[in-house]
């Protein structure tokens, strides 16, 4: 379970908002069952018209993943944001994976 923390600046975010930040964020544990907490950071600039800003910040055991977007609506935004944290788990996954494949290899070249 993801401990899930949404912080809305200057306003109060919508349930339907926040259960959509929720569904998003507990989507991204079938790339990385490791991550430990959540935090959302939603703000806007005007209060007519203006451009919806979404900040995460991923912790996994040992590393942090943050992304921030910026578009007209709040939901594009966190979709862009997400995109860019499952991006980066992956990167970090496949750098795992080959990092421990090359000890492996490492390990049977010294016996």
């Amino acid at each position: 379970m993801i401990k899930i923390n949404i912080t809305s600046r200057h306003f109060k975010a919508h349930e339907t908002l926040q259960e959509y930040i929720k569904a998003e964020i507990e989507n991204l544990s079938k790339y990385n069952e490791e991550i430990i907490y959540a935090d959302v950071i939603l703000s806007f600039e005007k209060a007519v018209n203006s451009i919806k800003h979404c900040e995460i910040l991923i912790k996994i055991s040992d590393k942090n993943f943050t992304a921030k977007e910026s578009s007209d609506d709040f939901t594009k935004s966190i979709d862009k944001a997400v995109n860019k944290i499952e991006t980066q788990i992956l990167k970090y996954k496949d750098k795992n994976k080959a990092e421990k494949y090359n000890s492996k290899k490492e390990i049977k070249k010294t016996i």
